[in-house]
Formats: C-alpha cells, sequence, structure tokens
C-alpha cells in the first residue's frame, strides 16, 4: 500500500481524522461522568451503573466490523462524517430520557461514536505509505484523549447545567464536526482501487478472519484498549468510593489517566516503526502484568506474634502511589494500542478495514464487559480492587499466548534457515496474508537429516 498524496494531503487528512476521533471519543465516553449524577437521581446499584456505562461501548464495537467494511467500500470521509451526524442527532435525543430503561436505549445510539476508531484508521493509512503508518496511526489514535476530555470538562458542565445540557452541548459540538469534515476532507487516495473492489462480496472481504493471528490480535486490543475504556469508565466511581473523593477530583485524576493513555499512543507507533510491534507488545504486557497485580492487592491487616506480642501492620495502596500506578499502567496501555494496530496494515494490506474492524470491535467489547463485570465483580465479593485482579488475569493470558506464538514461529524460520523477520513480529514470510513483501531466496536444496523444508 502506498500512498501518492502531498504531504500537506496528508497532514490535512491526519489533522481532521485525528480531531473528529477526539469530540467522538469524548461523547462515547459521557456516561463516565453524567453515569454518575443518574445514579443518584435513580438509585442505581453498581451493576446498574456498569451495564449503563457498557451500554454506549457495545454498540460503537459491534458497528466496527460494518463501518470497517463500508469505509474500505465507500472511503471514510462520507462514513465519517455521516456517522458523526447520526451519533449528534442520538446524543440530542437522549435529553428527553426519563427513565432507566430509556436510557439504556438511548446509550445505544450513543455508543455510534465508538464506530469512528475504524473508519479514521482505514482513512489515515490510506494516505500514508508503509514506512509512516505506525507514527501517522498513532497520532490518530491519541485521539482517545477525548476520553480525558470527558473527565476534565463534563464534571464542570454537569455542575452547573445538569446533564441534560452537558448532553445538548456535546451533540452540538459533534454535528458542527461533521458538517465541518464533510466539507473540508478529501478523498483518499485509494478511492480509485477501492472502487474495483467493490465488486468481491462480503464472504470475500471477510476471508483473513478464518486466521487465528486475527484473533490474537483481538486479544491484545481486549486489554490494551478495552481496558483502557473501561477504566476510563470506572475510574471516576472508583475514586469515589475508595478514596472518598467528590466528583470533580476524581474526574481530574482520571484524566491523569487518561491523558497518557491517549497521547503516549504517538509514541508507541514511532516506537513500532523503529523498533517493531513485537518487542513493544513485550514492553506493554510486562508492565502492565506488574501494574495490575500491585494496583489488585486491597488494604489488609496483617498480625504477626512476635517474640515480645503481637505485632500489627497494614498494606495497602495509597492515592499518590495509585496515581503513580494507574499513570504508568495507561502509559504502556498506549504503546501497545499503536503496537496492535500497527500489524493490520503490514499483514493485511487491502483488508484493513474488515481486519482492523474484527480487532477493533473485539477491543471494544472489552470496553463493554469489563465495567459491567467490574460492578459485578464489586457486589459479588465487596473488594473494589477485584476489577484489577480481572485485568492481572487477561494481560497474563495475552502475554503468555503472544509469548508461545513468537517462539513458535522462531522454530520454524530456524528449521527453514530463513531470515527472521521483526515486523510486526517474529513471523514466517509465508504466514502473511497476501504476501505483501519481497521475494525471499529459498532456503538450500540441500537440508540437513530430519529438516523439512
Amino acid at each position: 500500500m502506498t500512498a501518492t498524496a502531498s504531504k500537506p494531503e496528508q497532514y490535512r487528512a491526519l489533522g481532521l481524522s485525528t480531531f473528529a476521533f477526539t469530540l467522538c471519543f469524548a461523547v462515547w465516553t459521557i456516561f463516565s461522568i453524567i453515569g454518575i449524577r443518574l445514579a443518584e437521581d435513580l438509585g442505581l446499584s453498581d451493576t446498574q451503573l456498569g451495564l449503563l456505562m457498557a451500554t454506549p461501548i457495545l454498540t460503537g464495537s459491534i458497528s466496527r466490523l460494518f463501518l470497517g467494511i463500508w469505509t474500505d467500500r465507500y472511503g471514510g470521509r462520507w462514513v465519517f462524517g455521516i456517522l458523526m451526524l447520526t451519533t449528534a442527532a442520538c446524543v440530542y435525543l437522549l435529553t428527553f430520557a426519563t427513565t432507566y430503561l430509556m436510557l439504556l436505549v438511548g446509550a445505544l445510539g450513543v455508543g455510534l461514536a465508538g464506530g469512528s476508531f475504524i473508519v479514521g484508521v482505514a482513512y489515515t493509512a490510506a494516505w500514508f505509505e508503509p514506512s509512516r503508518q505506525g507514527t501517522a496511526l498513532g497520532i490518530f489514535g491519541a485521539g482517545n484523549v477525548g476520553a480525558a476530555v470527558t473527565n476534565f470538562g463534563a464534571p464542570f458542565l454537569l455542575v452547573a447545567f445538569g446533564w441534560e445540557s452537558t448532553a445538548l452541548i456535546y451533540a452540538t459540538v459533534l454535528a458542527v464536526m461533521g458538517v465541518v469534515f464533510l466539507i473540508l476532507a478529501k478523498e483518499d487516495p485509494l478511492a480509485a482501487e477501492r472502487r474495483k473492489e467493490q465488486s468481491k462480496s462480503f464472504l470475500e472481504q471477510m476471508e483473513p478472519l478464518r486466521e487465528l493471528r486475527v484473533w490474537r490480535f483481538a486479544l491484545y486490543y481486549f486489554f490494551v484498549f478495552g481496558a483502557f475504556v473501561a477504566l476510563a469508565l470506572w475510574l471516576p466511581h472508583f475514586l469515589i468510593g475508595v478514596y472518598g473523593l467528590d466528583i470533580k477530583t476524581a474526574g481530574l485524576i482520571a484524566a491523569l489517566y487518561t491523558i497518557p493513555a491517549s497521547l503516549f499512543r504517538i509514541l508507541g507507533g514511532w516506537l513500532s516503526d523503529r523498533f517493531g510491534a513485537r518487542r513493544v507488545m513485550y514492553w506493554t504486557f510486562g508492565a502492565s502484568t506488574l501494574a495490575t497485580f500491585l494496583l489488585s492487592y486491597p488494604p489488609t491487616d496483617y498480625v504477626i506474634q512476635g517474640i515480645d506480642g503481637d505485632i500489627s501492620f497494614t498494606l495497602e495502596v495509597g492515592l499518590p502511589a495509585f496515581i503513580l500506578l494507574i499513570f504508568t499502567l495507561g502509559f504502556f496501555m498506549s504503546l501497545g494500542k499503536a503496537a496492535v494496530y500497527k500489524h493490520i496494515p503490514v499483514y493485511y494490506p487491502k483488508h484493513v478495514g474488515a481486519v482492523g474492524g474484527v480487532v477493533g470491535m473485539i477491543g471494544g467489547l472489552g470496553g463493554f464487559i469489563l465495567p459491567l463485570t467490574f460492578g459485578i465483580l464489586n457486589d459479588l465479593t465487596g473488594i473494589w480492587q477485584s476489577c484489577f485482579m480481572l485485568m492481572f488475569g487477561i494481560v497474563a493470558a495475552a502475554l503468555i499466548w503472544m509469548h508461545y506464538a513468537i517462539r513458535t514461529a522462531e522454530r520454524e524460520e530456524w528449521g527453514a534457515h530463513v531470515e527472521r523477520t521483526d515486523l510486526p513480529e517474529l513471523a514466517t514470510p509465508h504466514l502473511f496474508y497476501p504476501l505483501n513483501r519481497p521475494h525471499r531466496p529459498q532456503p538450500p536444496t540441500s537440508m540437513p537429516p530430519g529438516v523439512k523444508h
């Protein structure tokens, strides 16, 4: 995939798509703040609040599959613009809800904002050459900072105007951006090639999904993105419950998590271009395993029977230590989000929308399942830190599966006497779909005994 656009055109497309995605992400996470007020007004349990927070994530996740295919087929300009206008209308209609059931139905429409991610990925990737796609997609993905915009700004709007007016302001801003995008954005350089591909059936477009690798990438994204969204939604409630903070302070601290977890995605894209996505994923999963383990430790009182009597002490993660750990977790998650999407244009250059849509859908489903599960775990166990216990199990499983897959590929390459690759991970050339690299020399016809071609 080689872009033919000039640099000014590339930067124009990148800037528009990044700003649009930032606003969409802010709308997508709006219930992290207004949900707290709604829970107070309606007397919701943690499980009900978790479901309300997670419902938009469900729509945003599932819609990514279809939006990715439509972007491959029709281009990002029209799909992105129309999506923002449709979402703005749904946010406006939310202000008429008066019951919990009506809020859940409205939240389904609000969730369309989350589908903007795969539209922007396919649109942005089409403008840049492969050597710069990681950095470009990292910059675009920094639009996750929209969660920080909501966590920081929405509490002030909520206190000053109420949740209905806050939603109305969000709807107006998003609608304006939808119109601006349709006017200023241009058709991407792959439009002509895309028209030729429109004759392909849905099953042909989804053919790469038969490969297990796609679902492994999806598990990676389930953690680095799904858990990020879940925490962006859950942290204000967690901080209020555990540390007794007010909503403004809790929103500010949650923003300290979401900002690095968004902006450092740019660094993750550059590091993936420079050192390889596999190495970045090892950094991400290793650091995240340690951070979630420490965060999962609930306050515990210990009594040791000493020589001269009992010795009592308490182990707990205080607020300063919690902020440091959550900042670290957000930083490495941001690197991982960029690294996962560095894989896709390399392995599947003609199926970025379809494959990226599935990976994004599974990752987004993490943002739906996890907040709901956090609430259920709170109600069942009575332990606030149970959310981090669950996250520890997920990231540990992803790290083990990734390491196993990479070592398996290494042994295959060594056995065939071929050069190892590190983009996006150690894998043999014939595993790429479709083959999009220069032909490599075949191993010698004379092989040692016991070694197969």
